[in-house]
């Protein structure tokens, strides 16, 4: 899977620039409250590479959740001066995916009856507080820079079950680092609002135990007011939770396994602006 694609972020930037200085003059909120959904879809890739007895073993298989699940998103910002922000997110995903044989299925002297399935499941919940400050602040543009910190919880689930037997396993791990983001934001007009942001962690920053690697966020929004207090916004999300963890036994030497997870999708939702 492919990171994401550059003009999705060069494009909304640009037409921030191109909108700036043909923005009218608008009072600027206090407290922006955005209520919505991402039709987020699933990519997952589990990898694994080991050195057991003495021979190297590399495993990489992607797992696949179906179809995109409507999810919720909420963001908020609190200015509380001409350059200074208090900017919050959440997102969570919980998806379940469950195969089932139709038939009996055989394999040597091993029948799997009809019936049987497996059933994955995985609840990934990530959410930021961030500090941030406008280096460049006008009528009709907004530069900030971002610090924070940013929690990120994720449990994984199989059941299986074939005939009498019938096997469970969970793994759950959070914690948190401190982020550093970007924002940019255009008023084109005295309706709309166009804003552009990406954040980004690093798991040796902060709390994430044995875990290494990164967490990205990127998201574009176009945003109308029917009123001074309520509009629509519609826009797309990315992220990428990418970590590894070193594991050890007996027999096995530099053991790393690895876990590639990002969701992506279009976002729609309400704004309320006090």
């Amino acid at each position: 899977m492919k990171s994401l694609p550059t003009p999705i972020l060069l494009l909304p930037a640009a037409l921030l620039l191109a909108f700036a200085h043909t923005a009218q003059a608008q009072e600027a909120d206090r407290f922006t409250l955005r209520l919505g959904a991402m039709s987020a879809g699933a990519d997952t890739t589990l990898s694994a590479s080991t050195v057991y007895q003495g021979d190297p073993y590399r495993f990489s298989q992607k797992v696949d959740f179906g179809d995109d699940e409507w999810v919720p998103r909420v963001d908020g910002v609190f200015r509380f001066g001409d350059r200074h922000r208090l900017v919050f997110d959440y997102f969570n995903y919980d998806k379940k995916r469950r195969e089932t044989l139709d038939q009996d299925l055989s394999y040597d002297d091993i029948t799997l009856p009809a019936g049987s399935y497996a059933e994955a499941r995985l609840d990934f919940q990530l959410a930021s507080l961030m500090y941030d400050y406008a280096v460049v602040e006008n009528d009709g543009f907004s530069l900030g820079l971002q610090v924070g910190a940013e929690w990120a919880k994720a449990k994984a689930s199989l059941v299986a079950e074939a005939g009498d037997e019938r096997w469970e396993d969970s793994a759950s791990e959070d914690g948190y680092a401190p982020v550093v983001g970007v924002r940019m934001t255009a008023r084109p007009g005295e309706r709309w609002l166009l804003n552009l942001q990406a954040q980004y962690l690093d798991a040796d920053w902060g709390d994430f135990g044995d875990y290494d690697g990164s967490i990205s966020r990127a998201n574009a929004v176009a945003e109308y007011r029917f009123t001074e207090g309520f509009g629509v916004f519609a826009g797309y999300e990315w992220y990428r939770l990418d970590v590894k963890r070193s594991v050890s036994g007996d027999d096995l030497q530099d053991g790393i396994v690895g876990w590639d997870q990002r969701f992506k999708g279009p976002v729609v939702g309400v704004t309320f602006a006090f």
